[in-house]
């Protein structure tokens, strides 16, 4: 049984409260919530020796949440990743959204529900966040109703349930902006974690970091994680951009997908701790994200 501790953690700029949750498992294992953002602040587990450590990045302090680009650990949306040039186009009537990463619109602008204080409730063993996106919100069309459940279990699972209902068609892709250590807080480079991917084809990117449509064989390029092998052997290749990017930063097709059901996607293992993380989606793809732009910290 999951037991659940909540606090008020500080109060935004506007005067809302941002409440902390502390979900803590059977074994004294412990995954941390905030309502700004929806976002996962820290998970404390085990490595191979019993011994506790945060395996997640976040800040210290809720302020470290509110001008956050980086989205750390947050719900974003509506569109996670990026739509380009701004512009889509939906059932025949043409958009235009907030340009806010170079030339492209990405994760939903400036003012994603990442950067919002969610409606936030217990239920039994577990926390579910809710918010209101008005019609029109951010260039949107259409009103969206979202839920975000949070579920930890004794086996240290972390669960994540996004339940979105629109009054119109629009565009909803919803994600979780995690950032992985599993070598624990303070430790260093992820480059020597392994990572294995069920993933034979990749998209072709642009240099604007959008697909061009074209899919690629990950056979024997640096894109290929079909067997585990460290990020840090292809961190800096030219092939697919990478290196332009300064990393991985690119979605993987999953290998059989089959639309609503929640099958494996990959793992991620740390040699060092014993720690992997066992990665379950009910999407077509997974995106891989290195942290490329990220430097000094969580304050």
């Amino acid at each position: 049984m999951v037991a659940i501790e909540q606090h008020v953690w500080g109060m935004t700029p506007e005067g809302e409260a941002v409440i902390l949750y502390v979900m803590r498992n059977e074994h004294g294992a412990e995954v941390r919530l905030t309502n700004f953002g929806a976002a996962i602040v820290g998970a404390m587990v085990p490595d191979r020796e019993g011994r506790m450590a945060d395996v997640v990045l976040g800040y210290k302090h809720p302020e470290g949440y509110f001008f956050d680009g980086a989205a750390m650990g947050k719900s974003v949306g509506r569109c996670a990743n990026r739509i380009a040039l701004g512009r889509m186009n939906i059932e025949g009537e043409a958009y235009s959204l907030e340009v806010n990463n170079g030339r492209n619109h990405l994760h939903g602008g400036t003012k994603n529900f990442a950067n919002r204080v969610w409606e936030s409730r217990v239920e039994t063993n577990r926390v579910v966040m809710a918010l209101t996106s008005d019609d029109g919100d951010q260039g949107y069309p259409g009103e969206l109703q979202i839920e975000a459940a949070f579920d930890f279990h004794d086996e240290n699972s972390i669960e994540i349930t996004y339940i979105a209902q629109t009054d119109r068609t629009t565009v909803v892709n919803l994600t979780n902006h995690l950032y992985f250590n599993l070598s624990g807080e303070a430790s260093g480079s992820v480059l020597d974690h392994e990572l294995r991917l069920n993933s034979s084809q990749v998209p072709e990117m642009d240099a604007y970091q959008i697909p061009t449509g074209r899919m690629l064989d990950v056979a024997g390029t640096p894109q290929d994680f079909r067997s585990f092998r460290p990020l840090r052997d292809g961190i800096d290749a030219e092939f697919n951009h990478i290196r332009d990017f300064r990393g991985y930063d690119h979605p993987f097709a999953v290998d059989g997908w089959r639309s609503n059901i929640l099958g494996e996607v990959g793992e991620l293992r740390d040699p060092k701790s014993g720690r992997k993380v066992q990665i379950l989606s009910s999407q077509p793809s997974v995106m891989i994200y290195t942290g490329n732009w990220r430097a000094g910290g969580c304050p």
